[in-house]
């Protein structure tokens, strides 16, 4: 037995990791780890609590390094069998630092209803630091069990206890989903999805380009039976509703959609096309071409424009005397849009728009499947389009509000869910696309955006410093890094704990909706998850004469 494993009374104290040695308020903290501790299982990321003699202090390990007391110990190194030297030396010789970052601190005594508060000052020398347990973790992040407003994503690495994040302030900003291919953006996408949903904090517009959130996706690994998880129609049945702009492929998926969804040539916009540019190349001046035809043909103006013949494309611009070769690029550009199946030339029936707004008044989440129609132009000409005019609906709503104050007038707060965001919100186009406007607008007019993306380094600065909450999974890109952590205190800190995190079912979760950055390892998304979200068992379904999915699947 010896000093380290003896806490003030004399007593075996297991959950002391170490005491701290030196810091500053402004670089963290150092401390010196418990020799019966090994190094290999200290991880950064992990979320510990220093005990100081009036403030716990919860933390976040974030680096660690080796010392020693004398350098000439390390120029001859105990052999790999000398056990005894190797105990001699290990905490008194050579010894372990731990860098923790102090994020938030609480009075010891003070009762757990009382919330944490920003770190204003650090523990003094010596003070012990202990592994953080189920009821500290609860103190901070919040139980889904106490308050609607908590949803669990996952625990703390080395932990089960569940790690939660504040839904009511989730919403009132735009929120980012980060990493790189393969770590699982789609399923922490789902899983905060799955938590509005439940939870009823917001409705849900979901571009879905992979098809991989209405009815069943793939998992990310494995293959064959079993290898399906099920969408957000299944979990939540009449809640979620299935519009599709390839009804065909959907179908031959065993789901039948709620609504099939056309444009017309009329509902496009210049604005839509501004936001094409760098997908169609297209030069500076095109955007100059495109309000020249619609200033003459006001919404009819790209029909008009599909409609001249390449050979007298010159001619129509000498007459409304626009630059001869760069509306005859913006025709030719444009020309791929003819080829899109969900284009039309007038509409028959209901706009999708409208019906859009009909779910999105009672409640009903959305969720748009791309089916085969995967280009990355079609995604942005859609989603611009429907958010463009969607947006302008809730700002009739909104302004409708504030002029009466009547509760029956207050819109239902909308999340947008958009991929490939960096598509939409680069530095050249966000100023000028319906989403670099609600980005900026802080949730003024009740609509915000969950951006999901593997280059975040891509997105405009102006609009990643406007992100309210970032969910991160693995990014190796130093840009990527940098422009997630843009903005943040501790960048540095953050930026080791977010190299090293694994490739799988981990991620970093900072911001507006968590009262410190933490790393957790993701809840994982099976029947458990199902039965939380209120989704029955396939067995009981059978029982109750509802179909079971596996029916469906044709498995």
């Amino acid at each position: 037995m010896n000093f380290w494993e003896l806490n003030t009374n004399g007593e075996p104290d297991s959950g002391e990791i170490g005491v701290i040695t030196r810091g500053s308020l402004t670089e963290g903290v150092e401390m010196k780890l418990n020799p019966d501790r090994s190094v290999e299982d200290v991880k950064a990321g992990k979320f510990v609590v220093i005990e100081g003699y009036k403030n716990q202090f919860f933390s976040m390990i974030t680096d660690l390094s080796l010392d020693a007391t004398n350098p000439e110990i390390l120029l001859y190194p105990p052999h790999e069998g000398d056990r005894l030297l190797h105990s001699v030396l290990n905490g008194s010789s050579t010894y372990v630092t731990v860098n923790l970052r102090p994020m938030l601190m609480l009075e010891q005594g003070e009762e757990v209803v009382d919330e944490p508060r920003p770190v204003k000052t650090i523990p003094s020398h010596f003070s012990k630091v202990v592994e953080a347990d189920e009821e500290d973790v609860a103190r901070v992040f919040g139980s889904e069990s106490r308050d609607d407003r908590y949803f669990n994503m996952g625990t703390p690495l080395d932990m089960e206890t569940p790690v939660c994040l504040n839904l009511d302030r989730f919403v009132e900003r735009s929120n980012g989903i980060f990493g790189k291919t393969g770590t699982g953006k789609s399923f922490l996408t789902r899983l905060v999805l799955c938590g509005l949903i439940r939870n009823k904090k917001a409705v849900n517009l979901v571009f879905d380009m992979h098809n991989e959130y209405g009815y069943r996706a793939m998992q990310e690994s494995g293959s064959g039976k079993g290898s399906f998880v099920k969408g957000l129609k299944q979990l939540f049945g009449n809640q979620v509703a299935l519009f599709s702009l390839d009804p065909e492929s959907t179908r031959q998926r065993g789901v039948q959609p709620d609504h099939e969804v056309y444009i017309s040539y009329d509902q496009i916009a210049v604005e839509d096309v501004i936001a094409l540019q760098d997908e169609l190349q297209l030069n500076p001046t095109a955007s100059e071409s495109a309000y020249l035809v619609f200033a003459l043909y006001k919404n009819r103006w790209l029909r008009q424009l599909l409609s001249v013949d390449g050979p007298d494309i010159e001619r129509f611009a000498e007459e409304i005397g626009a630059n001869k070769s760069s509306l005859s690029a913006v025709h030719r550009k444009l020309k791929r849009i003819e080829h899109f199946g969900f284009m039309v030339e007038r509409l028959e029936g209901q706009d999708a728009v409208d019906t859009m707004m009909d779910y999105i008044d009672r409640g009903i989440h959305i969720v748009l499947e791309f089916g085969r129609q995967t280009s990355i132009l079609a995604y942005l000409l859609v989603a611009n389009i429907i958010s463009r005019r969607i947006h302008e609906k809730y700002v009739e709503k909104s302004e409708q509000y504030y002029a009466t104050q009547n509760p029956a007038d207050k819109p239902r707060h909308l999340v947008i869910t958009i991929e490939e965001a960096h598509k939409f919100l680069n530095p050249a186009t966000a100023r000028q696309t319906i989403f670099g406007t609600i980005a900026r607008e802080m949730r003024k007019y009740y609509v915000s955006l969950l951006v999901v993306d593997q280059r975040p380094s891509g997105i405009d600065e102006e609009v990643l410093s406007q992100l309210g909450t970032k969910i991160t999974a693995l990014l190796n890109d130093e840009k990527d890094i940098q422009g997630v952590l843009m903005g943040v205190s501790n960048a540095a800190g953050l930026r080791s704990v977010l190299a090293s995190l694994d490739s799988k079912q981990q991620a970093l979760m900072f911001g507006h909706a968590v009262p410190m950055p933490v790393v957790i390892k993701t809840r994982n998304y099976d029947e458990a998850f199902y039965r939380a979200m209120g989704d029955l068992p396939e067995e009981e379904k059978v029982e109750r004469g509802e179909e079971a999915s596996a029916a469906v699947f044709g498995d």
